[in-house]
């Protein structure tokens, strides 16, 4: 089960103006079989399965608090976006080692890279192979 589902489930569920809902009629409205209905809303009661007559309407708290809850999950991490700008400072590939890898011209060894470092050097390096070929 994830979020969008039980939100689709959900709002068929409010929708309906029954005040007994079981499976076979929420199927009616969502196009999906009953079996399915059942399997997906098994999350939130186990018993659902093996009982045809359950009011899905007892599940909307149950709904409501699962939908609530991933929404507090943290989001994903965003992804790292090199532009042009942050390539174009560096004159190449030595020059970006001398600014980030040396401290007063001696080389760091402990020094460690971002992931932003990493796809820096990566596209200096690209450029730098691409004019090599040219010549």
């Amino acid at each position: 089960m994830n979020k969008t589902t039980a939100k689709k489930y959900l709002s068929a569920i409010e929708s309906s103006k029954r005040k007994y809902l079981t499976c076979e009629l929420l199927s009616h409205s969502l196009g999906i079989y009953p079996e399915i209905i059942a399997e997906n809303l098994s999350f939130f009661e186990p018993m659902l399965a093996m009982d045809p007559s359950y009011n899905l309407k007892d599940l909307i708290p149950a709904l409501n608090a699962y939908i609530e809850e991933e929404s507090k999950k943290s989001p994903k991490k965003p992804r790292v976006i090199i532009n042009k700008g942050n390539v174009e400072q560096y004159e190449g590939v030595a020059d970006f080692i001398y600014q980030k890898m040396t401290i007063g011209g001696l080389v760091d060894k402990n020094a460690e890279l971002s992931a932003v470092d990493l796809k820096i050097l990566k596209k200096l390096i690209q450029a730098e192979l691409d004019e090599k070929k040219k010549n």
